[in-house]
């Protein structure tokens, strides 16, 4: 077991089911008074309980065991509140005779019961253990004390339950699957929705830093605040005004008649600091901070004040936060116009790109349901907000404008299960950054940026837009719009060259424009008149109708194989002679409701409308085919998305995961500084996962490269040596490779040439046979430092860099990532066979996948792991030539309950 003295955990602030926050950390010797003061604060029944008797000597015993400091096999954390009062304890103590197993006690001060302190503190107690090797932790406790019994029932985790008298034996396995993830997805989501209740349902709110100028932010936001009709209390602090916007000026919050749950602070970056203390002191629950500016020491003490007081922080450096509830009508921003009501919920880090968000929303109709404009995100972030609207009863699709992510793997968690209610949709700024290059090899080196942000909005079922303009016609569309069932799109227009237009903008797009089946054509065709031609696009002339139009756009809604109908209308003299309103058929058409519908009309002045439609439905118009086509693209993509059943993390069989932790733990401790791996221990932790290789020999001298190839390669095949020293990557590019070598003189001569041309560097030389030549493939994983262990696969051998054509998935991987990973890539195609070649053993290059994501997951110091070429044929699946490269890390559990 790991001395927890030489890993203490790190304190953290999370939130507890009411939404206030605590700090958990770990127990130290200077806490023995307040531990022992909480104790003596408990009531007789609840010492009863806690120990099964009463009696001062158990308090005292007690904090004495808890304050030791940490010794091997021991943990203790408290839950600390803000003034320094503690609120709980959690402890466990390994069991000399089961090392594996700890017995875990509890306790809760009596004025925080009921508000999730023990389960909180819990949760970080199973991480703790989990790193500290514990399989399982035991308790006891009386039959009688329920509210013990059931926290341990609702972790999530397997338990067991053993009744001996009056007492109960429980035993938790800390193992770490989808329910016990789904239980801390339920807590957090309670806890985290009710401290964001003070920031967007306020009951009161203040604005310090109202100015007196009609220009100043604090005045423009007090001035919407009252515009927009707020039904709470509104209250302004300004020491050097009496009345403004008609309220009466404080001249500190402590002057107010009582706390304010919202307090909007537009005071100088230097105020911030005191103006956050002073509020904290005085009972305020959350801030909006509005000012930019602040320097590190600013930005640390506004952050201590927030977590030393529990209140929830939204930016500094923002626009502010609104939301259109009729019961509460908040719009504590300064845009120049209030948002209109409705069921987006937007988050944006830019207040340009919110202002703009806020705009294109009101022109459309669809209105916000709240919006938070996050600016530098030091607290509240785009997982809150998912979180809040996932239950607010009022939004329909979640916007978000992020330019970093604090805690990716839990945004993409609770992004994939709101993505199952409703669209969540981003625009994936950012895209041209350069990649990163800081590491050697080449899966570190595709692995940039864009494709790890990429990897995440696509295993979440995030709409990644290119632009807000595409933004706006994929929420136009999503918002008027059944999810297409398909990609079968058929065009329907009154110009056949408009209608070319739109069918190659949805082949370019990826949609399919097949033409209509027998029976649907001659449907169409007998209500179309003369001249119609009844394909894809359907050419329904000049001279059709509104009622024949109508009757058309009818048969195609209603036949099996239509999944999306985009409408192609120009205006005409003959419609406008006979009073024919095209788009009125396509908006009016009884069937329309039963499949998704577009409209283009080229001469529309707006990038995208929403018609009126009947049954008070709309129906999106966009001026350009590829903006329809595009915003299409994305419709059917989500759906497909949503359609699949929910999967978890595929577990490869075989994995050894102890000796490959034990070792990278042996090699980092002879290489403190992490490094490159040599081929014998990079081989021998391959193969703990079961990643096929190539046969391989480790020489020193030229006699022995010959005897290799000879068992190798066999008496008339070919060999390969490799030369290697430490921190060789690309041998490619030192020379260091010496390929299809026949006979024992050319393996003598080639072992010559790599010991004359490296020298005294030279360490070793790899011998394989050559292998045949069939598909080269690329596949490692890398630890990114923000988004975690990555697969990328694609096209390998000496072309990887210069063809580029790589994909990447976020691990763990399910069956579904594994399937995208493998047919993402151009050189997908390849795979199924073609002439002259057979396809490749699919099954086996996803078990490669599959290995590879194990173990990244399983090892966090893994910082890249670089399999080049790997050789893909029918028989299977072969790594010919792998690096990996260790550095010393320790895991990070992102799922677990913290604040940023």
């Amino acid at each position: 077991m790991e001395n927890t003295l030489e890993r203490p955990s790190p304190p953290v602030h999370a939130l507890l089911t009411d939404g206030a926050t605590v700090r958990v950390r770990q127990a130290v010797p200077e806490d023995h008074a307040a531990v022992l003061r909480m104790y003596r604060r408990m009531s007789p029944e609840s010492l009863r309980l806690r120990f099964f008797s009463t009696g001062s000597r158990n308090e005292q015993r007690a904090a004495d065991r808890v304050c030791t400091g940490g010794r091997p096999g021991e943990r203790a954390l408290l839950a600390e509140a803000g003034g320094g009062e503690i609120a709980g304890i959690a402890e466990y103590h390994a069991d000399p005779a089961l090392p594996a197993r700890a017995e875990v006690a509890l306790a809760v001060a009596d004025e925080w019961h009921h508000r999730g302190v023990g389960t909180l503190l819990l949760e970080h107690l199973v991480d703790a253990a989990r790193s500290d090797g514990l399989e399982a932790l035991t308790a006891e406790a009386l039959s009688e004390n329920y509210p013990v019994l059931r926290v341990f029932a609702d972790l999530g985790l397997p338990l067991t339950r053993r009744f001996d008298g009056p007492e109960v034996h429980v035993t938790v396995r800390l193992s770490r699957d989808e329910d016990y993830l789904a239980a801390l997805d339920a807590r957090g989501r309670t806890a985290d929705v009710a401290s964001m209740e003070p920031l967007l349902r306020p009951r009161s709110v203040v604005v310090i830093g109202a100015g007196r100028r009609p220009g100043s932010v604090g005045r423009a936001i007090l001035r919407n605040l009252r515009a927009g009709g707020f039904t709470g209390r509104v209250h302004a602090v300004n020491p050097h005004a009496q009345v403004i916007e008609r309220l009466p000026c404080h001249a500190a919050v402590s002057d107010l008649p009582g706390p304010p749950e919202l307090a909007v602070v537009a005071v100088p970056c230097a105020a911030v600091p005191s103006v956050a203390e002073e509020c904290g002191r005085c009972g305020v629950r959350a801030l909006l901070v509005v000012t930019s500016g602040l320097d590190a020491s600013q930005a640390a003490a506004l952050r201590a004040a927030c977590r030393r007081y529990g209140m929830r922080l939204v930016g500094p450096n923002c626009l502010g936060l609104a939301n259109t509830e009729q019961g509460i009508r908040l719009d504590a921003t300064f845009a120049a116009r209030g948002p209109l009501p409705g069921t987006a919920g937007v988050a944006a880090q830019s207040g340009g790109v919110g202002i703009a968000l806020l705009g294109g929303l009101s022109r459309l109709g669809i209105g916000v349901s709240s919006f938070v404009s996050l600016g530098d995100k030091y607290d509240v972030s785009g997982n809150d907000l998912l979180q809040w609207w996932e239950g607010d009863g009022r939004t329909g699709l979640a916007v978000l404008h992020l330019e970093s992510f604090g805690n990716p793997r839990a945004f993409s968690r609770t992004a994939r299960r709101v993505g199952h209610r409703m669209p969540v949709l981003t625009v994936d700024a950012g895209r041209s950054e350069a990649g990163r290059r800081a590491a050697a090899s080449h899966t570190a080196a595709a692995a940039t940026p864009t494709m790890t942000r990429q990897a995440l909005f696509t295993q979440a079922g995030i709409i990644a837009t290119r632009s807000l303009g595409e933004l706006l016609d994929a929420m136009a569309l999503l918002h008027s719009q059944p999810l297409p069932t398909g990609d079968s799109v058929v065009v329907v227009t009154n110009a056949g060259g408009a209608g070319v237009l739109a069918a190659d903008a949805c082949s370019e797009a990826g949609l399919r424009i097949r033409p209509p089946e027998p029976g649907l054509a001659a449907d169409l065709a007998a209500v179309l008149p003369d001249g119609a031609t009844v394909g894809n696009p359907v050419d329904a002339t000049a001279a059709v109708s509104e009622e024949e139009l109508r009757a058309c756009l009818d048969r195609l809604a209603a036949h099996r194989d239509v999944d999306a109908v985009l409408g192609v209308f120009v205006p005409t003299a003959l419609a406008a002679a006979t009073g024919d309103d095209l788009v009125r058929a396509l908006t009016h058409s009884p069937g329309r409701a039963s499949v998704t519908t577009a409209a283009v009309l080229l001469e529309q002045p707006a990038r995208v409308e929403l018609l009126a439609a009947d049954a008070d439905g709309t129906v999106p118009a966009f001026a350009d085919p590829q903006d329809a086509a595009r915003a299409l693209a994305y419709a059917v993509t989500y759906a497909r998305w949503r359609a699949r059943p929910r999967a978890e993390a595929a577990e490869p069989p075989g994995a050894d995961t102890g000796r490959a932790r034990a070792e990278v733990a042996s090699w980092l401790a002879a290489h403190p500084e992490g490094g490159w791996l040599d081929p014998t221990a990079c081989a021998r932790l391959l193969g703990y996962y079961g990643i096929p290789q190539i046969a391989w020999e480790w020489v020193c001298d030229e006699d022995a490269a010959v005897a290799a190839a000879r068992r190798l390669a066999g008496p008339r095949g070919r060999a390969v040596l490799k030369a290697h020293w430490p921190g060789l990557v690309h041998k490619t590019a030192e020379g260091a490779l010496r390929l299809d070598l026949q006979g024992d003189d050319e393996v003598r001569g080639a072992y010559r040439d790599l010991a004359a041309r490296f020298g005294e560097k030279l360490s070793g030389v790899v011998v394989q046979p050559q292998a045949s030549p069939v598909l080269e493939l690329v596949a490692g994983a890398v630890q990114d430092e923000v988004f975690g262990p990555l697969v990328l696969f694609g096209q390998g051998g000496t072309a990887t860099d210069v063809l580029a054509d790589h994909a990447a998935r976020l691990a763990p991987l399910t069956t579904y990532d594994v399937d995208d990973l493998i047919t993402s890539p151009r050189c997908a195609r390849l795979l199924s066979g073609h002439p002259g070649a057979a396809p490749v053993d699919l099954g086996a290059l996803e078990q490669l996948l599959l290995r590879l994501s194990r173990m990244a997951c399983d090892l966090p110091q893994l910082a890249e792991a670089d399999l080049n070429p790997v050789v893909a044929s029918p028989d299977g699946v072969t790594a010919l030539d792998a690096r990996i490269r260790l550095v010393p890390r320790h895991a990070h559990d992102p799922y677990l309950r913290r604040l940023r």
